[in-house]
Parts: structure tokens; sequence; C-alpha cells
């Protein structure tokens, strides 16, 4: 679910539940947390008797509720108002903004990734890059939401972002030009050979029928001849939970996608196959799912699937490793909690929190000139600060070992220019494709 109409808060997973509001709850706090509770309301009333200045008792329970959620994980959010709103509007895909994902660090605002095609990503705007100033003005420190609202504006209008990039001396200015982001979650075209490329940008809604009928369009382009089909979720921060399971069944016969588990065990969810969809709607033809560290939560889910179901090979670079579910409370009529609830598990059981998902084969990004640099600073929720932990995660020695060059691609960006190959991963991909064919899940790990 996509968290605001220029910029998502979070690449998240989010499942919104119908839970009474959270008020109803207070009944059953336990008696041993009176003592805190009277902390926490001895602080309110010298901060109204005595603060240098009158506050307001909104921003000190706002303040109060941020402080509780930030002590949490990096994706728990208090939502009201406008912001709320957003959340609930941004799914019909289309906004006015910058096209950029991103969240909050050490009081920074961080990117996780810009969209495809974004005006963000024109203006040069990487993933990992922090953003200190809007138009010179500081916002470190500010809340994200306060920060996201600040770059919100007008399509065709300008904003100075001053941006901090990890191996760069200074910061730098980049100036965007708000547009109107037009989401197309889903586009595909036909590749020689009969190959066919479905690239899904976005896990909005209706993405499980948007494939579907990008499969049968490339059926009908290839007169009925396809013969292998890559699906590509690279740099694609997440969505819709129940998007990510009708993606993962359209190409499933049966078994099971994804489980969600939290404190309550009555709460698990068992997502399994054939729910959506029946049966393998690409009817066994070879598939590659191709990821990097910018393919998040719902992507994680559909890699991960088709991965341990055996019906796909992941290709590609090591995900981000988010494996958690957020539930959107409701508190009133125009606020809401954005809570951390679950974490997800592949078929296997394995969870991705932190670890990500290993691709079958390793393929770096040749064709990119700053591969090199920014392997070394890339970064993943393990990264990020309160990050839920996952004791079976991969160690640092993991992310070196995927770092270390492989001596089938040794091809420099120059000389794949030389031959008019502009993204080397995808290039891979499909001549794989065209070599092995049905032989494809032979190279899929054990």
């Amino acid at each position: 679910m996509k968290l605001a109409p220029l910029v998502r808060a979070t690449a998240l997973v989010t499942a919104v539940a119908l839970l009474p509001t959270a008020t109803a709850g207070l009944a059953a706090v336990d008696g041993n947390s009176a003592p805190q509770f009277g902390k926490l309301f001895a602080t309110y009333q010298r901060i109204k008797a005595v603060y240098v200045d009158e506050v307001d008792d909104d921003v000190l329970v706002k303040g109060a509720i941020n402080g509780m959620l930030a002590a949490l994980d990096p994706h728990s959010a208090y939502l009201e108002g406008s912001d709320l709103k957003r959340l609930e509007t941004m799914i019909d895909g289309n906004y006015q903004g910058l096209g950029l994902s991103v969240t909050m660090e050490d009081g920074a605002v961080k990117v996780i990734s810009p969209m495809r095609g974004s005006p963000a990503e024109k203006a040069g705007v990487k993933a990992g890059d922090f953003v200190t100033h809007l138009d010179g003005k500081l916002i470190y420190g500010m809340e994200l939401d306060e920060a996201v609202a600040q770059m919100r504006g007008p399509a065709g209008t300008n904003i100075r972002l001053t941006i901090f990039r990890q191996g760069r001396d200074e910061p730098f200015d980049v100036t965007v030009t708000r547009g109107v982001i037009e989401l197309e979650p889903v586009t595909f075209e036909l590749k020689d050979g009969g190959i066919g490329l479905i690239t899904v940008n976005e896990f909005s809604a209706k993405v499980g029928k948007y494939v579907r009928d990008a499969l049968q369009s490339l059926r009908r382009k290839a007169d009925g001849k396809l013969n292998g089909l890559v699906l590509d979720l690279r740099s694609n921060p997440g969505g819709s939970l129940d998007e990510a399971v009708a993606l993962s069944d359209l190409f499933l016969d049966n078994g099971q996608i994804v489980s969600q588990r939290g404190r309550i065990k009555r709460e698990n969810v068992y997502y399994n196959a054939e729910t959506v969809y029946r049966g393998d709607a690409a009817k066994g033809l070879p598939i590659i799912v191709l990821i990097d560290v910018g393919s998040a939560s719902a992507s994680e889910i559909v890699a991960g699937a088709l991965q341990d179901q055996h019906r796909a090979l992941i290709m590609g670079e090591r995900s981000f490793g988010k494996g958690s579910v957020q539930t959107l409370i409701p508190l009133t009529r125009d606020s809401a909690l954005k809570l951390t609830t679950a974490r997800y598990y592949a078929p296997s059981g394995r969870s991705v929190q932190e670890g990500g998902i290993e691709p079958d084969i390793t393929v770096p990004q040749l064709s990119d000139p700053d591969r090199a640099k920014r392997e070394k600073l890339s970064w993943r929720e393990s990264d990020l600060r309160k990050h839920l932990v996952n004791e079976a995660a991969l160690k640092d020695k993991d992310l070196e070992d995927d770092m270390r060059q492989d001596p089938r691609f040794s091809a420099t960006p120059e000389e794949l220019a030389a031959k008019g190959i502009k993204d080397f991963q995808l290039n891979y991909a499909l001549e794989t494709l065209r070599r092995v064919g049905g032989g494809v899940m032979a190279m899929q790990k054990d």
C-alpha cells in the first residue's frame, strides 16, 4: 500500500484490518502499567504548567504517540487527517509529486528508491540518498509526514532538494519539477525469441489482473508461441499484500504462497494458491524473476513463493529484506495507527526479514558505471534503526560474498554499451531463457 501522494513513507506489505477503535482497549491495560502511565501524565502536567511557551494539547498527545511508535520499529506510524486520506486514496493509481519512496532514519529522510520514470529519478535522485533540506530549509528531525507534506505541490512546480550521498564529500542540490505520477503498475513487451517481459513497478490495486492481462496480450503478440517469461520486480518497494498473493497465485497450481504470523496465534494467516486464480496461467512456461536491493516487501513475497515452490528461477541481487506486516488500526474517525503486527514467511518457513531473498543466480548490474560504488554503499532493512531482528538472517560475510566478482561477469559498462546492452541483468535473463529454455529450473539452487 502506498503511503502518500508525493512519496511513500515506507515500502511495506500492509494488511488493512477492520479493527475497533483503539480507545476501546484502554480498559484492558494491565494494572502493573499504571505507574508508567503516571510518569507520562506527570510529564504532561509539568509541560502544561511551566514550559516556557503554552503548548496545545494536540501537540503533546501527538508527540507522545509518535514517541511510543518510534521506540518500536521503523515502519510503525501515527496517521491523521490528510496523511491518512493519502494512504487510503494512493491506491487509486495517480498523484502529483516527485515519485519517491522514503523512510526516516535517525531523524533524516532517506530514499528507499525513486519510481521508474518519475521526476525524482530523471533528476538523478538515487536509492540511499539522504534529503537534508527542502528549498534551503533544514528538515532534519522533522516528522516524516511533515517532510512529505512540504514536498507536495502542484505538477509543474519546482522544489530544490539538498542531498547527502555516501561517497561524496559535500551535499549537493537537485531541482525537481513535480509531475503527475501516473502509476503504471504493470508494463510489458515481447522480446526476440518469443520471450515476454512483464515489469511490475507497484503492488497497487488489480496488479494480479494486470499481469494476467499482460500475459494474454504477450501470447497474442507471439501468435501463441511464447517461449519464456521474465518477471521484473527490481526497484519495486512493495505495496498490497493481497496483490502479492494474487500475483503469486497466477503462476502456481497449488501450495502455500506466504504466511503471516504474529504474537496472537489466532490471527495468524496462511495464504495458499488457487484462492484467486485457478491453475498456472503461464501453463508451465519457464520464468525468471529479476530482483535487486530495491525489491522489498510484496516483491519479496512473490520472489520467495515462486522460488520455494520451484516455479521460477530468481536472478539478480539480494533483495531488501523487509519481512513485516503493518495493520491499519482506526483510532478515531480521522486518525489511525499503522502498526507492525506480524512477520511474513515464505512457503519453506524462512523469514526474509533482514536477510532478504537470495537469488538462485547472482547477476550484478554490469551496465551501471557506478555499480561498484553503489554495491559498497547499498543498504537494506537490516541497516534501519530498531528494525525487527531475525536471528536466522544473513551475516555481514554473506553480503560480502554477494559482492565478490563472479568471473562470468567481467565486461565493463563501456564494453556492454558498445554492444548496445543498456541493462545487463535483463539481457542476461533473456539470453538464459533463449539458451536454456524449459531447462531453466534445473539451474535453481537446492
